[in-house]
């Protein structure tokens, strides 16, 4: 009887200690972060989550529309107290002002957070890039033992390109060979140059020229 390589492994109910551990890191982080947060910082957060509900779109709704309904004269028995709107126009743009306030103050948090979780991505993506390299050349080095050909995607596309540009060149010069034998002989009188061509017609229309402003000119 054969005896096996390696025993199979029985299979863990759940997740491995390791992958728990990894992703109970991130949000034990995140629960501490919170907790070390300061009172402005938490006051920012809890304005902007509801500034980000439908329960502040239908809470401004219902106040701004109101507000103008009642000023505009439509609500029989509710005298108006902001005919110009004034008081509206203010009130909104303080609002506005304050809003925008809490909000870069949310942003500057949570872009804090990135950067502090980018770190531990770039330390990563350092550390791997050695082990990967060593990686490569001990396949390389295999692959030049077993005599196997390794190219990578790049590595192809280059070669390919390549070959097409030798392609083309030998269909150029194979189509320029077949056109000078089509061709035939080169004539004398072909290669001679087109300026005579063109001083011989210039003279011909100078003397048309002076025959017909002297007509009885030799």
């Amino acid at each position: 009887m054969a005896q096996e390589l390696a025993p199979h492994p029985t299979p863990s109910r759940g997740l491995t200690p390791a992958l728990e551990r990894n992703i109970e890191a991130p949000v034990d982080r995140r629960k501490r972060e919170l907790t070390e947060a300061t009172t402005q910082q938490k006051v920012a957060e809890a304005i902007t989550r509801f500034t980000r509900a439908m329960t502040f779109v239908y809470l401004h709704l219902t106040v701004f529309g109101f507000w103008i309904v009642a000023n505009l004269h439509l609500i029989p028995g509710v005298p108006a107290w902001d005919e110009s709107f004034a008081e509206f126009a203010m009130i909104a743009s303080v609002e506005a002002i304050f809003l925008s306030t809490f909000v870069l103050i949310s942003q500057n948090r949570m872009a804090a957070e990135a950067h502090k979780r980018a770190d531990p991505d770039l330390q990563i993506s350092l550390l791997a890039e050695p082990e990967l390299t060593q990686v490569v050349t001990l396949l390389n080095q295999m692959a030049q033992r077993m005599g196997i050909e390794c190219q990578t995607g790049t590595a192809r596309r280059v070669e390919g390109h390549r070959a097409g540009a030798r392609a083309r060149q030998d269909r150029g010069g194979a189509a320029l060979t077949s056109r000078e034998q089509h061709a035939g002989p080169v004539s004398p009188r072909s290669l001679r140059s087109p300026g005579r061509r063109t001083t011989g017609a210039a003279k011909v229309a100078r003397f048309s020229l002076r025959a017909t402003l002297n007509p009885h000119s030799p």
